[in-house]
């Protein structure tokens, strides 16, 4: 049997990568360490996108409450999905807002923090669906229409890739233009 190179080497980096995000985090669960991510999967759709950037604080098992977005590790893989219940001597068990089941019992060993916000926000608020309450329901209910109905969801997920690349060429075009602007004329001071 011929074996795919890329794919072995990427899944084993992948496995570093997702190691190294848990030794972070498990470090000093007392001093807590934060870790910045990329998503990946649709999971967690609506609240999390693939290609979102998120921040996840370690803590320990007892401090994460039901409804929040938790990081856990299985496989060598990182899953972010909402806490179900309490974190137990036996485990504790996550879902993702857009899948049908929750997932397999985690081993206690296995949780590694919490989410705190979406890395581009960096203002310290949470989204809607971010924290248990109202908004994790909605999103929860919007996830299961995307799990269940595919054409719903490839239409969201195509609109957010649209309005995310128009987000890019705005942002993009303001370097430019801050670039030649700031070439052109001498540096000013500015008041924060």
């Amino acid at each position: 049997m011929i074996r795919n190179p890329t794919a072995a080497s990427y899944s084993d980096w992948s496995a570093v990568r997702s190691g190294l995000v848990a030794d972070v985090l498990r470090k000093n669960v007392r001093l807590p360490q934060i870790v910045r991510l990329c998503v990946y999967g649709e999971s967690m759709l609506p609240v999390l996108w693939p290609g979102d950037f998120v921040e996840v604080e370690s803590c320990s098992p007892e401090d994460a409450r039901p409804g929040e977005i938790v990081l856990a590790m299985r496989d060598d893989r990182l899953f972010l999905h909402r806490l179900l219940s309490p974190c137990t001597l036996e485990g504790f068990r996550l879902r993702g807002d857009s899948l049908p089941h929750p997932d397999p019992q985690f081993p206690r060993e296995a949780f590694l923090g919490r989410l705190l916000r979406p890395a581009e926000s960096g203002n310290g608020v949470a989204a809607p669906g971010l924290r248990p309450g109202p908004g994790a329901g909605l999103c929860r209910a919007i996830g299961l229409l995307f799990c269940h109905c595919a054409p719903a969801r490839r239409v969201a997920l195509k609109f957010h890739s649209l309005r995310r690349a128009r987000a890019r060429e705005i942002g993009d075009a303001r370097a430019g233009a801050e670039h030649s602007s700031s070439s052109l004329t001498p540096a000013e001071p500015r008041a924060t």
